[in-house]
């Protein structure tokens, strides 16, 4: 399929363009040059250049032209001048775009295709001469990681280039393409418009190859109406807006990684920021392990520590209270979990609430007294007909003693949290009324270290509980996002089977049906459950330096990105590789920068700078141990 007839198709002189060398020739140069098809054996043609044909003088016809005098004779008398009405000046028209030369002459030609991508032969000078022009995405046309466009009838194909080699022709790049989607052609000016994801017609080999421009780009990743938020800039244009579609990333979760220091957090309260403009109304819980978030979302959301979380301990289930009452292993933490449920269910059993319920079980959420536990496990370590020793049931009670008398515990394990505010707890958790702060920042650093597990298993449990048990109510979707996501759901040669991996597993995997969505931040994203991270239909990539990351995340990546994913070793901080559901197909964008009240507490400290100043060292280091003491 050739190009050479369109009007579009023009091709470039330089030595008719100020430049004393002709070009080089090649046997790739010369294909272009005729459209397609093999150079002919004979002279060479000269290459055609446009010449706008000057407008037609008037002919005089060899009238002779009339004196001064004699047109003022001739001329009608005018009437009396009107002062028209003060009118506004019109609105001054928009420039035409300007379309760059090199955008329409080819450079390079379909050599191979295949499935999901394709081979092309690019022409290294046509290449170098795309490199000098205005249009970035032109300038870029053919190297790793641009788009370029080719013809099929009347659409365009878009295409992004994976890698480049030296082929066997002097001046011959051969290049992997994968396809992207593919637009119609405006009849006029053979602008791309109308893009789609997918392919309908592909390509033969011999179909030219031309540099996408910065106007294609423009009309690829515009909206295509769905809601959605803006977060950047498509590299390496200058004006397009990225753009992810709300629903469709939210829908089917997402994951954000990236390494240490490429602006990770930042990024992330950035996404955050724009759902919460677009949806002031929303439901987003945020769990936060180093409380970096807290000063990002203090306008806009709600705080919550050890200081005022009050999560009552009995929200825990069965498995929940193992992970915190038992300290056994082996066949002894077996024998010690049968008596840890038939003392937990009649703890519950003893509530004024379960009385009214009827069928009550273990892990029901019923309000219990831990002193009434603590009578039970006396209870049955004093009968007489007890299979074992009492050694099992003072494992029990001493780790229930330790952890009512533990101060750091009292953010759960207080005596004041045994009234039923079940309700009251979970609107404030869920932000339901939002009260114009829909985001609810779990800042679980001071959680002793034992139990953050369980503390965000509980978190995790009840948001997909109540997602669960509401399917007869109006759904009011949640986003669960989870910092440091490697922590609670690790790959499965790390797994310790807590329960929060298990109910974060679950929510990846059916959380959608119910409303739910999952939002993944991690750094070391091979740390990552595979099924999990293969579950998020939207993958945002910063930076990562560690190749078995950059592998693991390749591998779930979808194939037609693997051009972009290449470039993952090479971005920038604030830079990132987005694909997945949420856009209309992978993109790069640099971030925008956020306002410095909204950004995240995380912001790498300057060793010259806080080494070069000296004072107050004595006051500051008294009131870090006094903090450290009484653990708060």
């Amino acid at each position: 399929m050739t190009d050479a007839s369109h009007e579009s198709f023009r091709t470039f002189d330089r030595a008719q363009n100020g430049t004393p060398e002709p070009p080089r020739r090649n046997a790739l140069r010369d294909r272009l040059r005729n459209g397609g098809a093999p150079a002919p054996s004979g002279p060479a043609e000269p290459p055609r250049t446009y010449v706008p044909t000057p407008a037609p003088e008037p002919a005089s016809a060899g009238l002779q032209p009339l004196s001064a005098k004699e047109l003022a004779d001739r001329a009608p008398p005018r009437p009396e001048p009107v002062k028209p009405k003060a009118a506004p000046p019109p609105a001054p028209e928009p420039a035409p775009e300007v379309v760059s030369e090199n955008a329409l002459e080819p450079i390079g030609v379909v050599l191979e295709i295949a499935g999901s991508g394709s081979q092309i032969a690019i022409d290294l000078i046509r290449l170098n001469e795309c490199m000098d022009d205005p249009d970035p995405s032109v300038a870029l046309a053919g190297q790793v990681g641009s788009q370029i466009k080719i013809r099929v009838g009347q659409t365009w194909l878009l295409a992004n280039v994976r890698n480049q080699k030296q082929g066997r022709a002097q001046n011959s790049i051969l290049a992997n393409i994968d396809f992207l989607g593919e637009g119609m052609e405006e009849k006029l000016t053979g602008k791309l418009h109308g893009f789609k994801r997918g392919v309908t017609r592909y390509p033969v080999p011999g179909a030219l190859v031309y540099p996408a421009t910065t106007q294609d780009l423009r009309q690829v990743y515009a909206s295509d109406g769905r809601d959605a938020i803006t977060i950047g800039k498509v590299y390496p244009t200058k004006d397009i807006r990225a753009g992810i579609y709300i629903d469709a990333m939210l829908g089917k979760h997402f994951a954000l990684l990236g390494s240490t220091g490429t602006g990770k957090s930042t990024s992330a309260a950035l996404i955050l920021h724009r759902i919460c403009e677009a949806a002031p109304e929303g439901h987003i819980v945020m769990i936060d392990p180093h409380g970096e978030y807290a000063s990002a979302f203090r306008n806009t959301g709600m705080i919550l520590d050890v200081s005022n979380l009050q999560m009552p301990y009995w929200l825990m289930n069965y498995e929940e209270h193992c992970e915190v009452l038992l300290t056994a292993t082996g066949s002894d933490r077996n024998v010690d979990a049968d008596i840890l449920a038939k003392c937990l269910l009649a703890a519950r059993t003893k509530s004024r609430l379960a009385g009214a319920m009827g069928k009550i079980t273990v892990d029901s959420p019923i309000p219990y007294l831990l002193s009434d536990l603590a009578n039970e496990i006396q209870t049955q370590m004093g009968k007489l007909d007890k299979s074992t020793n009492s050694a099992p049931y003072m494992r029990i009670k001493n780790k229930l003693d330790e952890i009512k008398a533990d101060p750091r515990y009292q953010f759960m394990f207080s005596g004041m949290l045994v009234g039923d505010t079940m309700t009251e707890f979970i609107g404030k958790i869920f932000r339901m009324p939002s009260d114009g702060r829909p985001v609810a920042i779990i800042d679980v650093s001071g959680v002793p270290s034992d139990i953050t597990a369980t503390v965000v298993a509980v978190l995790s449990r009840l948001v997909f509980d109540f997602a669960i048990w509401g399917r007869e109510e109006k759904t009011r979707p949640v986003l669960l996002v989870c910092e440091e996501a490697h922590r609670y759901v690790p790959s499965e040669k790390n797994a310790d089977g807590n329960s929060v991996g298990k109910i974060l597993s679950r929510i990846a995997k059916e959380g959608r049906k119910y409303g739910i969505s999952l939002g993944l931040i991690t750094q070391r994203p091979s740390d990552l459950a595979e099924g999990v991270l293969s579950q998020c239909g939207t993958i945002i990539s910063m930076r990562l330096n560690n190749e078995r990351d950059q592998n693991f995340v390749k591998a779930a990546m979808p194939e037609g990105a693997r051009g972009f994913l290449d470039a993952i070793p090479a971005l920038r901080n604030r830079e990132c590789i987005i694909c997945g559901e949420g856009v209309a197909i992978p993109m790069r964008v640099s971030f925008d920068t956020l306002d410095e009240a909204k950004r995240p507490a995380s912001d790498d400290p300057s060793f010259v700078e806080l080494w070069a100043r000296t004072g107050g060292e004595e006051e500051s280091v008294r009131r870090i141990v006094q903090r450290w003491r009484s653990q708060g």
